[in-house]
């Protein structure tokens, strides 16, 4: 007997209602919740405006040591008892670095976010520092970036970086830092750095269900021995744009494939057009099913996949595009991504794309921000960019709201394909005379 069943088709889509944002002082910080009822999980995130981009020039890399010293115990409890702790409450600490901020964050059962956000605050606030343990963890840092940057990939984008934003700025350069850089930091660089931004009270997230929390009282907690006043987050960082394109070569030799990093600077997170350009990026290079990806993988065969996207911060951003070739059509690669960006700069893009792409969006959206962490992640975004706070209960509607107009018109004003950095790391000696003869740009090398 054989059954055979017809497949279910697609139901009606949900609507999705992004939870209501609370806000309330408490004990000289800022508390930022959502509820949500019935959630047997709660996450509590300390934001601190001590991002990458707060270390000074040439010391690099502070974040990252910091981050894997908050591990080492506190001025209260030695590296076992404080893992116990942590560990006694079925939680860890789970800490980010980006531009613009360090998070550490707990996610627990909601009747133990008490006592977590008292561990997550006295790891923050008092952690031991012991100069053995803080040379060990940035020495443990330095050999795993050496160990990174022997793959083809940092080095290009250092020096995309360096070249899109200048490499004097500290935002020129990576936002990790490089093996040298992590390795010159000594006990003193990272201890002021603790005590310059990490005493500061910041911004407490969280996310649960808020009749069974006490909102003042975790941000007491979080906030406990914390001082200082605000301080100035700077407005958005003018980055011109290069009068002409131009090749820049990191030598790999031997390489059998060119890493490709394509870019150019481009507006901060805030800016009205974000949104658009998200979606041109979408269309451009952020799918499968992308421009840029069809035309080198599908119809060329150059590479196994290509992406682009527009990252933008909170003072600045970029628009990049990445993708590693064989080293054999290095030259006729660029040439057909440059000119893919030109064409979709000058000419814009389809209703259809736009349609498969804001649906791709929206259906993500509603897909990801359904667990506590990723409701907190999109709190923290409302923080750091001074979005409204129903930024997210709109965002949804927006996207589906687009059309090839307003993208097209993103497209126009923020791809600027004669102003495009190539940075190619491979082979120089097989590739440099084939990229002079494409005629993108001038040529010239590295200097990392």
């Amino acid at each position: 007997m054989t059954l055979i069943a017809a497949r279910p088709g697609p139901g009606a889509a949900r609507p999705y209602r992004f939870p209501s944002v609370v806000r309330r002082q408490v004990a000289g910080g800022q508390v930022v919740a959502a509820h949500l009822p019935g959630q047997n999980l709660a996450v509590a995130l300390l934001l601190l405006d001590a991002g990458a981009g707060r270390e000074p020039v040439g010391k690099e890399g502070l974040g990252g040591v910091l981050a894997k010293a908050l591990e080492e115990g506190t001025a209260h409890r030695d590296a076992t008892a404080f893992a116990l702790a942590v560990e006694g409450l079925g939680t860890e600490l789970v800490t980010a670095l980006d531009w613009d901020t360090f998070q550490v964050s707990v996610q627990v059962p909601v009747d133990r976010l008490p006592a977590a956000v008292e561990l997550l605050a006295e790891a923050v606030r008092t952690p031991r520092l012991d100069p053995d343990d803080v040379r060990r963890v940035r020495d443990d840092e330095a050999t795993a970036l050496r160990m990174d940057w022997a793959n083809p990939g940092p080095r290009a984008d250092a020096a995309l970086r360096g070249a899109l934003f200048g490499a004097e700025n500290r935002w020129g350069r990576p936002m990790y830092g490089d093996p040298e850089s992590v390795a010159g930091l000594d006990v003193e660089d990272v201890t002021v750095f603790h005590s310059e931004w990490f005493i500061r009270p910041g911004t407490l997230i969280v996310v649960g269900d808020l009749d069974r929390l006490d909102l003042d009282a975790l941000g007491a907690a979080a906030f406990a021995g914390a001082g200082g006043g605000p301080v100035e987050r700077g407005g958005p960082i003018e980055v011109p744009l290069p009068g002409q394109r131009r090749i820049i070569l990191v030598d790999r030799p031997g390489s059998v494939q060119s890493t490709l990093r394509l870019g150019h600077p481009s507006p901060h997170r805030a800016h009205p057009d974000h949104m658009a350009m998200m979606l041109t990026g979408t269309v451009l290079g952020g799918a499968f099913t992308s421009r840029l990806n069809h035309l080198l993988r599908e119809v060329r065969g150059y590479t196994y996949g290509i992406r682009a996207d527009f990252a933008p911060s909170r003072r600045f951003g970029r628009f990049a595009v990445a993708s590693g070739v064989q080293t054999a059509v290095t030259a006729p690669a660029l040439v057909e991504a440059v000119g893919e960006i030109t064409r979709t700069q000058l000419g814009g893009v389809t209703e259809d794309e736009v349609a498969v792409a804001r649906s791709w969006r929206a259906g993500q959206l509603s897909v990801e921000l359904q667990s506590p962490r990723a409701i907190a992640a999109a709190l923290t975004t409302l923080v750091v960019h001074d979005l409204p706070d129903d930024y997210h209960a709109r965002l949804r509607e927006s996207l589906l709201a687009a059309d090839a107009a307003l993208v097209s018109a993103a497209a126009a004003e923020h791809l600027h394909p004669e102003a495009l950095t190539l940075v190619i790391e491979g082979d120089v000696a097989v590739v440099r005379d084939e990229l002079r003869a494409a005629g993108l740009g001038e040529v010239t090398d590295a200097t990392l």
